[in-house]
């Protein structure tokens, strides 16, 4: 039985990781047998955030910095399922005011991916595959998701249906498109009301919307060296607008487009 054990997978990225890691949306398997391990490195920040239509900054946080360091594995159960787990570690911190930063481990994340159609093009120069990924997610630590914007995570048990397709050129060039679903269960606060969406909540039980993404990535890979430029968005399906002069809510909409090269 063959094992390769590689350690060598060190990525700096610009944004959270919020679960959206290349070994889950890419167009690779790994190897029968294969065994993958590694760390990646995620670095965000942001001055200003949106009250509704108002974009302003806040003299009380001043700059919102958060990082984490993210334990990845995956093993190649057969040549078309490969089985992934991610478990980051996280730390936020605010430029000003009182409020305290928070640290820990986040969610854990098990997965996995499959290769359920190929298709080859003439002369074996093109290829096009087809990927489905369902991933479950819980918190991983006791962390107080009812401090944002500085809690390290958002408290809620996740599913994910993800379906990827990926085209290749002359083994080289690539085209990806992976869209994924993802149902969040009810969180429950610690006080015994809320307000929210222009509604009040005499009840600690939080209703999470649930979430739709995707992203678009083009770029060339050759042995061990990759390139590409990407695209990805979220879209909160319900949950309210952050209210005026006040702090982030755990089921408020988090919608974002971000664009990068790596």
């Amino acid at each position: 039985m063959k094992q390769i054990l590689s350690i060598a997978i060190v990525c700096v990225s610009v944004g959270a990781l919020q679960g959206q890691t290349p070994l889950y949306t890419d167009g690779l398997m790994m190897p029968k047998k294969d065994l993958g391990m590694g760390l990646f490195y995620g670095h965000d920040q942001w001055t200003k955030y949106w009250e509704g239509s108002l974009k302003r900054a806040n003299g009380n946080i001043g700059t919102i910095t958060s990082q984490s360091v993210t334990w990845m594995g995956t093993y190649g159960l057969t040549e078309k399922l490969t089985l992934v787990a991610t478990l980051p570690y996280m730390w936020t911190k605010a430029s000003s005011g009182t409020l305290h930063g928070m640290k820990g481990f986040q969610d854990l994340t098990l997965a996995a991916k499959y290769n359920f159609w190929n298709l080859k093009g003439d002369l074996g120069k093109s290829s096009l595959k087809f990927f489905g990924l369902i991933a479950l997610s819980a918190p991983m630590s006791n962390y107080n998701f009812d401090l944002l914007p500085l809690s390290i995570g958002l408290g809620s048990k996740n599913i994910s249906y993800r379906f990827t397709g990926t085209y290749t050129y002359n083994e080289a060039w690539f085209a990806t498109v992976s869209g994924a679903y993802t149902w969040r269960s009810n969180v429950f606060l610690d006080r015994p009301s809320y307000y929210t969406d222009g509604q009040a909540h005499f009840t600690n039980e939080v209703k999470m919307p649930n979430l739709f993404d995707f992203i678009v990535r083009v770029g060339y890979r050759r042995d061990v060296w990759r390139g590409e430029l990407y695209y990805t968005q979220q879209n909160t399906l319900g949950g309210g607008d952050i209210t005026r002069q006040n702090a982030p809510f755990v089921a408020d909409r988090m919608n974002y487009g971000k664009a990068g090269v790596s």
